[in-house]
């Protein structure tokens, strides 16, 4: 999951190495390291990249890397639509989309139903939209 320097000094860690032999050894002070490796442990047990995980054959390849950057790895919404090339507005519906998968409301496709859900559950009528049939 964790790529290049998050992920030796995540081993570092798990493997007892102190937060001052980590710092000397990256050339940074060591508030910053245990500052990362916070941010790392916290992204790493928040479930929403695991959910996303989880959830991958559901994903797109466009759907999972969003996923990686914005919940692993903690970049903003701007710097992910610059690195995929899509609009900051289509990097916002697709957390948007994530995040309802979070919530235990399934994954909903693209016509709007969730993956999994029987389609005669499309047929229900809503409140206010059956007066006219």
């Amino acid at each position: 999951m964790l790529t290049g320097k998050d992920k030796v000094l995540m081993q570092m860690y798990l493997n007892g190495s102190s937060f001052s032999e980590m710092a000397r050894l990256r050339g940074v002070g060591e508030a910053t390291i245990t500052r990362r490796v916070r941010k790392l442990t916290r992204r790493l047990l928040c479930g929403e990249y695991m959910m996303c995980l989880r959830s991958r054959r559901f994903l797109s390849g466009l759907e999972q890397t969003i996923a990686k950057d914005y919940f692993l790895e903690g970049r903003s919404q701007e710097a992910i639509a610059q690195k995929v090339g899509i609009t900051v507005y289509q990097v916002r519906k697709t957390l948007r989309r994530l995040r309802a998968l979070f919530k235990g409301k399934g994954i909903p496709n693209m016509s709007g139903t969730l993956f999994g859900e029987k389609s005669a559950t499309r047929n229900v009528r809503r409140k206010g939209h059956d007066a006219n049939l």
